[in-house]
């Protein structure tokens, strides 16, 4: 696979270290996200390794129906290339943003598939720790794909301890904020704090001011107004508990969650088998509509810099074993 099998049509993403690229593929005709990164910067901010982890994580999506799976990933001397799922239903984050906040049904449906996936991750020892609304894809038919397009890192230094976060700090739990080892219940505390917004229309601790973010995360009352059921609030409390050993999730994982009873409407197995009818289906007309993607991406150039013909070597050596191939596309070649 090379970058000119594949005509770019749009940018529909970016992050830190490159774009997120709409796709057809030239020879099969069908459509991929394609997220290419720049390997100078991933080598100037010693990175390597958070890419390869990504491309393994990557391949282990493609056996869970509420994660974004990889077909292929290739290098050239200057850039590396995610071939992804492209998926078209817009980021949890935009329809949030457009509608101020759920109905309990719809968010009900979102939480159980995002349970699902970060179950899934955990039995394979993978802590998401990047939980947040625009990290949550719906497709086009409205289920949940949970994706890492996020490509940011931030530096902050809490108590003294430097820890890299990914993501923004509303969605992190207490104790990656103060730089704790931390397990799996990291994502149940994300999972709550993106269920608050979906019910209340805002993160649990926000404030403009970061500083006063954080001291409200470790420290302030979680103030559950009315409007949302007693079972949705007896959700929120236990995954947004600040001792991790009583948090929702810590002992049984997913298991925990399932068996509460803001969940009672739910069927676990028809959910997996994506046989649950979802709430709200995203008004797609093709596989390249992009009616659902922020403006602020579609309407960008797409870099000439992409299709790979114009490349000199440097920084290769660093990037051993990336390319893959997944068997079911084996016929592409």
């Amino acid at each position: 696979m090379k970058p000119s099998d594949f005509d770019y049509v749009k940018v529909i993403g970016k992050g830190s270290f490159g774009k997120v690229l709409l796709a057809r593929h030239r020879k099969q005709g069908g459509f991929y996200a394609v997220k290419v990164l720049q390997k100078q910067m991933i080598v100037k901010r010693k990175e390597q390794k958070h890419v390869m982890v990504e491309r393994s994580v990557l391949l282990k999506g493609l056996q869970h129906p509420f994660l974004v799976g990889l077909h292929f990933s290739f290098q050239t001397p200057n850039m590396l290339y995610f071939v992804l799922d492209y998926v078209n239903g817009g980021e949890l984050f935009y329809h949030l943003q457009r509608e101020g906040s759920f109905p309990e049904p719809r968010a009900t449906f979102y939480a159980a598939e995002i349970a699902m996936a970060l179950g899934y991750l955990h039995s394979l020892d993978i802590v998401y720790r990047d939980l947040k609304p625009e990290n949550i894809l719906l497709d086009s038919d409205g289920h949940v794909m949970l994706t890492d397009f996020g490509l940011c890192k931030e530096g902050v230094a809490v108590g003294g301890i430097m820890h890299t976060f990914c993501g923004t700090p509303e969605y992190l739990a207490p104790e990656v904020l103060q730089g704790h080892p931390y397990s799996p219940a990291v994502d149940w505390w994300s999972l709550g704090t993106v269920l608050f917004e979906m019910l209340y229309g805002i993160p649990p601790f926000y404030s403009h001011a970061k500083a006063e973010m954080f001291e409200n995360i470790l420290h302030a009352p979680l103030q559950l107004r009315s409007g949302a059921s007693p079972a949705a609030r007896s959700l929120l409390e236990g995954l947004l508990d600040r001792d991790v050993s009583k948090r929702l999730g810590e002992s049984c994982d997913v298991v925990e969650l399932q068996e509460h009873p803001f969940f009672a409407s739910i069927n676990w197995d028809d959910l997996l088998a994506r046989k649950v009818r979802p709430p709200f289906i995203p008004k797609v007309t093709s596989p390249c509509d992009v009616s659902y993607i922020d403006p602020e991406f579609t309407i960008q150039p797409v870099p000439a810099s992409v299709s790979g013909r114009c490349q000199t070597g440097v920084a290769s050596e660093a990037f051993p074993g990336f390319s893959f191939m997944n068997p079911v596309d084996a016929d592409f070649l």
